[in-house]
Formats: structure tokens, sequence, C-alpha cells
């Protein structure tokens, strides 16, 4: 078979395609596509595009069960952001990213770099970026280089988003010793744009110049989607030159640079240079226009000399863009950029042929027909197992309860639940002042300023409940992240996804990513809840043992009037506690069970879709209709952990006397569909009427008290301590697990 061939490249063969992560029938596939032996740079841009992490490849037959349409929904999965109407003119782009590899290679730019590139996701939409939050799931504080880790990825986001001036407002830290050898570090960017002034990334018009924008390409990144699409091994470390470079201070200016240039008219489309870098944007804006390009790589701004074209087209430096300009007006976009002191190249034109065509001076590097690229991509319908032990999983062994008072005294001591605020405290989430509730509360609330409304934002996941059950953890995850807006009078109008997974040739693997799939549509579909944007993240993977399966949600909600947003504290002597829901004997997956006791087994609880409605819809309305000053939803520790958190107020500590129904065990069960709330003792008849009529068990249990107290009388006993003794456990677990 002969082969088109540029200067200095090898033959390309069957091994070396073997290299870049291309199976038999997939290197025969490529030859046919090209009718040829394929140059190094086409196998380069073929291994990119049709590597796990952009292709979706395991996961695409999956996906089409999600739920993504609905009335708020502007643009669903398949632009750089999902996009969703809220209102008063305005709509929010959204998304959240993994950089999972990256991380554990390099902790600080991986987890910088992934800020940077969900940030890009969003401003390519046309809309600044007011709000990131981020989900970190860490191994256990003692294992090795986990201190490291943990310290370079938080230093990693908080230098880029500070630097940018994008505040930090929420999120999720977990540890948990099944992610000893692959920590999670996924990225969510929201903005606001106007209606109107939408972009994507749909390449249009032949003779339309396509735009270099931004920094300099370089070697760094190279091959960072193939990586990203393998596991790790004992060789990992070697990787890092894979791992890209940020730029915060080049990210603030490009940033500036776009939004300016996009509200000149000139340009037509506009796609960041993401994972594979060059290759990904051209192809995919042409793909999405149903039209061709040129590319002269040899016009590509370069940080150093001797790049060829396999390695321009491959490279994921970072703060990088691709335009479509409208022909004959490239200069006005030129000259914006020139403006900001960015780099600024005309590198090729869109052709009307739907091929792809990379010129190096006046060798051709690559000529791929991008339909048929397209079409050709590998989908996989993996074989899935059920687990063998599952059975034996859900088995609950026999324990003796723990004595409560020192239970919720160890569990508040311990890094899972204990305080975040190390954490959160590094990063500035009170810049541009659109932050009316940030970090350490159930759901974050930003301002929609002009209006009276506001966003509420969330992101959950139980990577514990989904290992022991997938479709119900995923139900769970998106139950929970309702009723986290919920408690802040959040009505959800989209969520993203980050489904973060081990390697899916392996069939468990393969089953518990179809069944969370299966449980978030399930969930999605009764509650309404369109999923617009999102990631899947496989091969997290090392040696062979794969991480819990984490499907991480964001979700995004609307606050019709800030006027009155409840808190996750208390805030009022005097209040009435009332607890909501249900709760039930259900410990199996608890943290009770896996913090004091070391046991990870049992059916995690049950959830009632339409229970979790019902309770929403209360939240919302008592929220809005000003009955109650605190709320805070049942989770991970239950009741005895929920009542304390709400007494750890800024700066105050309250006090709390109650009297519950509830015995020494479900104290600490995590039945879903609950919340605890605080109401004006004048308004608690009217409220409880409220709950009776929206069929929510509510029963009043207690007051609020400023007497510093925490007094809570149970089936069997009593528990008595000074809040101030549980504050100090819980604010300073994290730091003196970490040794900090």
């Amino acid at each position: 078979m002969s082969q088109t061939k540029t200067s200095n490249e090898p033959l390309v063969d069957q091994a070396l395609a073997e290299e870049h992560g291309l199976n038999a029938e997939e290197w025969e596939g490529l030859c046919a596509l090209v009718g040829r032996q394929p140059t190094l740079t086409e196998l380069g841009i073929a291994s990119a595009l049709w590597s796990e992490h952009c292709s979706y490849k395991s996961s695409k037959v999956h996906l089409e069960e999600l739920p993504s349409s609905g009335e708020h929904v502007v643009h669903g999965p398949g632009e750089n952001a999902g996009v969703v109407d809220i209102g008063h003119g305005w709509v929010a782009a959204f998304k959240i990213e993994s950089h999972n590899h990256p991380s554990f290679i390099e902790p600080y730019q991986g987890a910088a770099t992934g800020v940077g590139g969900i940030l890009r996701d969003v401003f390519t939409m046309g809309a600044r970026p007011i709000a990131c939050m981020d989900s970190l799931h860490f191994g256990a504080p003692d294992a090795p280089r986990m201190r490291h880790l943990v310290d370079g990825v938080v230093r990693g986001i908080g230098d880029y988003g500070n630097c940018v001036g994008i505040p930090t407002v929420g999120g999720q830290t977990r540890f948990h010793a099944g992610y000893d050898q692959n920590i999670l570090v996924n990225a969510f960017a929201l903005g606001l744009a106007r209606r109107e002034r939408v972009f994507t990334a749909k390449a249009r018009g032949p003779g339309n110049p396509l735009l270099y924008v931004g920094s300099r390409t370089g070697r760094d990144g190279i091959h960072g989607a193939t990586m990203a699409s393998e596991s790790f091994d004992a060789e990992s470390e070697s990787k890092r030159p894979t791992v890209q470079v940020g730029d915060p201070f080049t990210e603030k200016i490009l940033l500036e640079a776009c939004l300016e240039v996009m509200r000149t008219g000139a340009v037509v489309a506009i796609q960041d240079m993401g994972a594979a870098g060059l290759t990904s944007s051209v192809f995919e804006m042409a793909d999405s226009g149903g039209v061709g390009f040129t590319i002269h790589t040899d016009r590509v701004p370069l940080r150093e000399e001797g790049l060829g074209p396999y390695e321009i087209m491959l490279s994921e430096s970072q703060e990088r863009m691709l335009i479509v300009a409208e022909r004959g007006r490239q200069e006005e976009v030129a000259r914006v950029f020139r403006k900001w002191d960015l780099e600024v190249s005309e590198i090729g034109e869109v052709a009307q042929e739907q091929v792809g065509r990379v010129l190096h001076g006046s060798e051709e590097a690559a000529v791929i027909p991008i339909d048929k690229l397209a079409d050709a991509t590998p989908m996989v319908r993996r074989p899935v197992e059920v687990p063998k032990d599952l059975a034996q999983r859900h088995e609950m062994p026999a324990f003796e309860a723990e004595d409560p008072q020192q239970a919720l005294c160890r569990l508040l001591d311990t890094p899972e639940l204990g305080s975040k605020e190390w954490v959160w405290r590094q990063y500035d989430h009170t810049v541009r002042t659109n932050t009316v509730v940030g970090p350490g509360g159930d759901a974050a609330v930003l301002a929609l300023k002009g209006t009276p409304s506001g966003l509420a934002l969330t992101c959950d996941v139980n990577p514990v409940y989904c290992g022991l059950d997938p479709f119900v953890g995923g139900s769970q995850a998106v139950a929970e992240a309702v009723r986290n807006l919920a408690c802040v009078g959040a009505e959800p109008v989209g969520l993203t996804d980050c489904l973060n997974f081990g390697n899916p040739e392996n069939p468990e693997v393969a089953w518990q990513f179809r069944e969370c799939i299966h449980g978030i549509a399930n969930a999605c579909k009764a509650l309404e809840v369109p999923v617009v944007s999102g990631n899947v993240s496989f091969y997290n993977e090392t040696e062979g043992v794969s991480i819990p399966p984490t499907p991480t949600l964001a979700m995004v909600g609307v606050v019709p009037d800030l006027g009155g947003v409840p808190v996750s504290h208390f805030t009022t002597a005097g209040d009435r506690l009332v607890l909501l829901g249900r709760t039930h004997d259900e410990l199996g997956g608890s943290a009770y069970l896996r913090l004091l006791l070391g046991i990870e087994a049992g059916k995690p609880p049950a959830v009632s879709l339409d229970s979790e409605e019902r309770l929403a819809g209360l939240l919302r309305y008592a929220s809005f209709e000003g009955m109650i000053h605190t709320a805070h939803d049942l989770s991970e520790g239950g009741f005895a952990v929920a009542l304390a958190e709400a007494a750890f107020a800024p700066y105050k500590n309250w006090g709390v006397r109650a009297s519950v129904d509830l015995d020494p065990r479900t104290l600490f069960s995590e039945s879903q569909a609950r919340a605890l709330v605080a109401v004006p003792a004048k308004r608690v008849e009217e409220f409880l009427t409220e709950a009776e009529t929206e069929g929510v068990d509510a029963v009043d249990i207690g007051e609020v008290t400023e007497t510093g107290r925490f007094e809570v009388d149970f089936d069997g006993g009593s528990i008595e301590l000074d809040v101030d003794e549980l504050r100090q456990l819980w604010s300073t677990a994290l730091p003196r697990a970490l040794d900090l």
C-alpha cells in the first residue's frame, strides 16, 4: 500500500498505529478512509479523534438515554457548553469536565489547566464566566503522595481562578481509599449571556478565513487526549510531558478579547482548542457545519522551533482559540486581538468540499474526508457483567451501635465530614460581587444583577452508593442535587454531568456505567431536569484497580426572588425546628458504618422520586413565602450530623434543644427525601399545614437557642455537648488529617 509522506516523518504501519491506541480494525478503517497508508499526521489526527476521550465510543450508546430537552434548554449536548434560558433575557452557559489523569501526574498544572479549559468552553459560547465549582475526590489522607496531590490541586485551582478573577463558589471534596491511585479533579464553570448573543462552533461559508488566536503552540500536552483514554501503570510518572502548562493572565486577556470581538459581528464560529488541540477544534467545527477546510500548519505561531505538522495539530498548549471570521473582515478581528497583545494568524480557510487538508509549506501532511472520518468513529457496545459478589456486598453485617454522643464527635472529626474551609479559603469566592451564598452551604447562590432573581448551583454524587448499587446511586445523585437547590428556593433548569469510571473494557465497570446512566436518566425524567452538557472520563484505573463509580452531577436552578433565601445554618433564636420526611433504618453505605466501623456494605437508602418531588416543592414554596430561615438537607451522617452542621453559623455557635423519635442507629440513618428547617415560631402552624397539604411528613422537634448547647433527646438516651467543642472538632478535622 502506497503512502503519502511528508519530510522527516517515519513510515506508518500497524505497529505504530497500535502505539497510538488504534486496534487492528481501526487501523484498517483508517487505511480505507484515506485510500492508502496514512501519513503520521493522519494517524495522529485519527488516533486523537477516535480516542475514548474525544469520541465517547464506549458511552455514546448509553448517553442517548439521558433527557436533553426542556422548556429552558437553548443548546443541549454537542456544543462547548449547555445553554439554558434563565429569564429576563439572559441565558446561562455551563459545563463540567474532568482533568483527572493530568492532575494525578502533575497536580498543580493539571488542576489549573482544568479550570482554564472549562472557562474557555463557557466564554466560547459568548457567555462571560461568573462562577466556578469543583468536585475533588482524593484518596486516604495518609496514602502515598496524597498530601502532595491535595496541596497541588487546591493551589492550582485557586491560583488559576483567582488570577482570572472568577469566583469558586461551591463544589465538593471527598476522601476515600478508592482514589489512592486515581484522584478525580472535575471543574465546572458557568457564564451569562444575552439570549440573542450566543455563539456556536459551527463553521460556515466557504472562503471564510480561519484565525488562530491566543498563546503560541508548544510541545506541551501532545497526546493528552490519548493519555486520558488509557489506564495508569507503574510508568505513569513518565507521562508528565503530556500535561499542559497554563497561564491564567493570558486566559484573562483572551477572555476579554474574545467577548469584545464577538460584539463586532465579524465572528461566524469560534472553538476552544481543548483535548487534541487544533485537530479537534477544526475537524469538529467543519463536521458540525458540513464543510471542509485547508490549514497551513507552518503559519501557526510557535513557542519553539522544529515542530512539524504532527506536533502542531496535536499540541494541547493552553489559552488558544480557533475563529471562523467573515470573509473580508479578518483584519477587523485581528486588530482586536493585537490590541490585547495576543497572537493572531490567518492559518487557513473554510472549503466547500467536506475534506480536511493540512499543509506544511508545499507538502500535504494530511488529506482526510471529514464526513467519512466522523461516520467511521468507532461505537462500541461493551460487554456487561453483574459483579459476582454483588449479593454479598448487599448483606449487612451484624454490628453494635456506638454510643451516639461519641459517634457524632468521631464523625465530625473526619476529613470526609469535617469542614472544607481549609480548601475553599484558598479560592476567591466573592470576586465580581455576584455571590449571595458561597461555599459551605447546600447550594451556592448568585445574584442575577438587574433582576430580583438569582441562580443556585450544587455539585453532588455519593460514590459509595454508586459502588453498592449504581442505579440507586445515579438516581440519588440527581435527587440530592434537586433537594439542595430546593433548600435555597431554586427550581432546577438543567444539569451537566462528569461521568468518572474505571476501565470500560472490564465488563463489571461497563455494567456500573450502564446502571448509573439508567438511574440518572430515570430521576432526570421524573424530576424534569434536562442534561445539557457533560463529559465522560473512563480508564480511571491503575494496575487493574478501578476507582469507585463516580457520576458527578452539577445542577443549576433559578431562584425567582432573592429576598428571603434560606441558609443552611441557624440564624434566629426561638425558631422552631421541623424535621421533614420519613426516617427508616437505612445504614447501608452510610458514613456511620464506613467511617466508624470500617464497613462498606449493605443496600444504599431507597430513593422515592415522588417523595423528593413533594419535598422540593414544599421547600421552594416555603422559601418564596418567607416561611423558613434555615433549610438543610439530610445526607451523609444523617440527622445528627445535619443538626450539628446547622448549629455552626459563621462567627457564631447556636444551641439546639430537640427531642426526636429516633433510636441510636436511626440518628445516623441516611434515608433520602429529608430536610431540617428552622421556622419562625409564629409561622410554624402555617408551615405544618402546608407540609400536610403537600403530603410531606413534618414534625416539630424543638427550637434554636442561644445557649451554645447541643441537647437532643432520643429513644433510649440523650446527647449533651457544647457546640463549641463540636465545632472545634469539625473545623480542624481536615487540616489535622493532612498534617497542615
